[in-house]
């Protein structure tokens, strides 16, 4: 059995290195032990192709020069950026489904172009899954000021959120071009991200008792939620999957949201008793007077 040693859970250049390393000494996937130790900062974006995705149809995974050589390996370029993905997934047997693949690459490439190939099946659904919670990270990090000493007496925006899987690295490009003049920190229980107007920055994880509490603005935000909502339009499974439950206990308006539902039927049922309202009455305009005459009566002040 070997063992693969990486840098944390989403520490790609460590598996590129090892993947080349086990390829190179013909290592089943069957007979490796992925250990991804206990670091919380793993570099995933050390790895950087070299060419352009669009003229150079394949990336190479060269296992020359080590214990025992082995023919360059061309890696397919959709291969990379499913391996980038994939490896934000909190599934345990990624390292070891993706080594599975690219063994199968060094044996027979051509079964990359089976779009239904069990293994290429699963790591597509991994993948999809990560760029779901990718989107969902953007939709629902709730920003707090807080007062920073070390801004002069200004403040920082501070957000607390407890993703599924491990995107927060890959979800802050977004924030920090959205927020992009401010100075910002997301705290997350694996890792941390600050922006301070120029660079990103991954620190350590935090506890949750280290998050913000809710500021005024969030009282007017939840005054503007209960506002909008419409009884009429409540579709529960709908909403749940659009914003899941795991998410409630960081989103302000999420404590709003079973008391509204609650109170929906009696609300619609009041709506559709209600007497309807009287239109309102719009005062007639009278017409302008584009004739001649009248253009000329009233520009003649004698008239």
């Amino acid at each position: 059995m070997q063992r693969a040693r990486l840098d944390g859970p989403i520490d790609l250049a460590g598996f590129r290195r090892e993947a080349k390393r086990l390829l190179a000494l013909g290592t089943r996937p069957e007979d490796v032990l992925w250990d991804c130790g206990d670091a919380t900062d793993g570099d995933l974006w050390s790895l950087a192709e070299t060419g352009s995705a669009e003229t150079d149809p394949a990336s190479p995974v060269d296992t020359r020069g080590a214990a025992h050589p082995s023919p360059l390996l061309h890696v397919p370029k959709d291969f990379m950026r499913l391996c980038e993905d994939v490896l934000l997934h909190r599934e345990p047997q990624r390292f070891a489904l993706m080594y599975r693949l690219l063994a199968r690459l060094a044996r027979e490439p051509a079964f990359w172009r089976d779009p239904l190939d069990p293994d290429r099946r699963r790591a597509e659904q991994l993948a999809r899954e990560v760029r779901h919670e990718i989107h969902k990270l953007h939709a629902f990090v709730r920003f707090v000021p807080v007062p920073d000493e070390d801004l002069g007496g200004g403040e920082r925006l501070v957000a607390w959120i407890e993703p599924e899987h491990h995107v927060l690295e890959a979800a802050a490009p977004f924030f920090a071009r959205r927020f992009a003049n401010e100075r910002w920190a997301i705290l997350s229980p694996r890792c941390s991200v600050t922006w301070d107007g120029v660079s990103l920055r991954v620190g350590p994880g935090a506890a949750r008792e280290q998050a913000p509490a809710p500021d005024a603005g969030a009282s007017l935000w939840l005054t503007y939620y209960r506002s909008i909502f419409n009884p009429a339009r409540l579709k529960v499974a709908m909403m749940e999957r659009e914003m899941p439950r795991r998410y409630w206990a960081n989103l302000p308006e999420a404590a709003l949201i079973e008391p509204l539902v609650a109170q929906a039927q009696a609300r619609m049922a009041g709506m559709i008793d209600a007497a309807p309202t009287a239109p309102r009455r719009l005062r007639p305009i009278a017409p302008i007077d584009r004739s001649p005459q009248g253009s000329g009566a009233a520009d003649d002040p004698d008239a």
